[in-house]
């Protein structure tokens, strides 16, 4: 089972995501556990303060390192045979991929850190996360979203979250670097008439019963995503 420990002061944002279909069933079945933090409960004054002005001067507002520290610390499993990643989400980390999601499935535990305002205090990049990800060249209201996007991709090639294993099993490109094969799909009817005189069909090739043509032609016309 994975555990996904989300650090956030909107927990409330997870309520719903987690009640999609397949991650509820997911989690009832045991395969994975998300649970979003409110980093409010690590603060120590009375108005909870999580942020506080940049030094040397500037706009917004910063993440203290003093309650995510607490809250990573906290969170963290103590069990050292368990494989743990801490994740931070800035626009300056790495450009999350397939291939990362393939690696975070081997993990136990992942431990999403939030920033929200103007980020996260520079000590929590360099002394707490493990990794500093970014979803794509962009700028969000938070790691709220990104968060969501990791484990929706993380979840989805876990044993048994999505379906069969041979579901999963046939979309992943073979060697040391997974990819995900994604390639055109049809469904009924056959023809489509979107309007008189105009018809919309489904390649000969997916109709023949051919495998062999068939798997040649996914293979032509799809593409590996994060090999």
């Amino acid at each position: 089972m994975i555990s996904f420990d989300v650090i956030t002061i909107f927990p409330q944002l997870f309520e719903p995501f987690k009640k999609e279909s397949l991650l509820e069933k997911a989690e009832k079945k045991k395969l994975l556990k998300i649970k979003a933090h409110d980093l409010r409960l690590w603060t120590k004054d009375k108005h909870r303060t999580i942020d506080d002005k940049p030094f040397g001067g500037g706009l917004g507002m910063v993440m203290r390192v003093e309650p995510v520290y607490k809250a990573v610390q906290s969170l963290k499993t103590k069990n050292k045979k368990l494989k743990t990643r801490v994740i931070l989400f800035t626009p300056r980390g790495k450009k999350f991929t397939q291939q990362m999601a393939y690696e975070f499935s081997k993990y136990r535990q992942l431990i999403f850190i939030c920033p929200r305002y103007e980020g996260a205090d520079e000590r929590i990049a360099k002394k707490i996360a493990d990794v500093e990800l970014s979803i794509g060249d962009y700028v969000l209201m938070g790691g709220e979203v990104p968060a969501m996007a990791v484990i929706e991709t993380v979840s989805r090639l876990i044993p048994d979250v999505i379906g069969k294993p041979q579901f999963l099993k046939q979309r992943l490109s073979k060697g040391r670097k997974k990819g995900f094969l994604e390639y055109p799909q049809y469904t009924r009817p056959e023809v489509f008439e979107p309007k008189k005189g105009v018809k919309w069909k489904v390649p000969k090739v997916l109709m023949s019963g051919n495998h062999k043509e068939i798997e040649e032609w996914k293979a032509n016309h799809g593409r590996t995503i994060g090999k």
